[in-house]
Order: C-alpha cells, then sequence, then structure tokens
C-alpha cells in the first residue's frame, strides 16, 4: 500500500511544528557529520516550517551560499516528505542567508524601479524561486509596484510595473 503526497491540503500548526522538528533532527545529523557547530531555531510562519541554523564565528560561511540553503532546502524538504509522506514547504535559514537574499531582492527590485523611472514599462528580474518570488511580489508591493510571475519551472521570473 503506498502513500500519495498531498500539495493541497493547509497543514495545521501541529503538523508545521512535526515538520520542523524533523527537519531539526535530518540537519543535526547533517551538521554532525560534517563536524560543524550550530543552533537550530524551529518557527512557523505564514503557513511553513521555519528552521534556521546559526553559529559563532564563520563556521557556516560554507552553507549559507544561495546554492547551498537551496541544495539542503530541498534535501531537507525530502526528508521531511520521506518521514510525514506529506509534501513540505520548509524554509531552510542558514547563518542569516534569508535575510542577506532578502537584501538582494530589495537591491533588484530598486533597480528595476530605477528603469520604470527611466520610462520603461516593464522590468523583468531573472528566474528564481517560488519562495524568492513571493518576497519580491512582497517588497514590490511596499514600493507601489506592480508584480507578476511569468513561465514554468525554472525559467518562471517576476514582471514589475508602475501602477
Amino acid at each position: 500500500m503506498s502513500e500519495s503526497v498531498t500539495e493541497n491540503v493547509e497543514p495545521t500548526v501541529a503538523e508545521l511544528e512535526n515538520e520542523g522538528d524533523i527537519a531539526a533532527d535530518y540537519l543535526e545529523e547533517l551538521l554532525d557529520i560534517a563536524d560543524i557547530d550550530g543552533d537550530l531555531n524551529l518557527d512557523v510562519r505564514q503557513g511553513r516550517a521555519y528552521v534556521s541554523v546559526e553559529a559563532e564565528g564563520d563556521g557556516l560561511s560554507l552553507l549559507s551560499a544561495p546554492d547551498t540553503v537551496q541544495a539542503l532546502q530541498e534535501l531537507t524538504r525530502l526528508a521531511v516528505q520521506s518521514k510525514t509522506g506529506s509534501f513540505s514547504r520548509l524554509i531552510l535559514d542558514i547563518g542569516g542567508s534569508r535575510d542577506t537574499r532578502r537584501r538582494q531582492l530589495e537591491t533588484l527590485v530598486d533597480a528595476a524601479a530605477a528603469k520604470l523611472d527611466e520610462g520603461a514599462s516593464q522590468a523583468s528580474l531573472p528566474s528564481m524561486s517560488s519562495y524568492e518570488r513571493k518576497l519580491v511580489h512582497d517588497i514590490a508591493a511596499e514600493r507601489g509596484l506592480v508584480s507578476e510571475s511569468y513561465g514554468e519551472g525554472a525559467d518562471r521570473h517576476t514582471v514589475l510595473r508602475r501602477r
């Protein structure tokens, strides 16, 4: 008897907390294998389990690169999915990587807004993950811009316009 993976049912806070616990166990094992000391913090934000890894000094510097965080997030989501049988939208932050990425996205949106101020009718941003596009939509709204996502899969990107 096989379990099916569902994506459409919104998980409860208890289920999200369980995802966080499973993710923390998985990440602790990875950190132990890599001989990296780190503290894990679990939270539930906007309908997602949120796991952050913090450490003193630069112990996490190699792991906090955007591509590495994305890869570790996907591996952690798969570990959670294998234990729960449900799709996970867990967010992983390593050494403040999410705040750093948000600042980078704010810079991208500000550069796009400058192009719009110079007369462009719209400005396209590079392809990015659904989480990053969500951040871009939030940042664009804060700056009074209209944002829409276009494309499929790895080519999905955001286009910004003035209201």
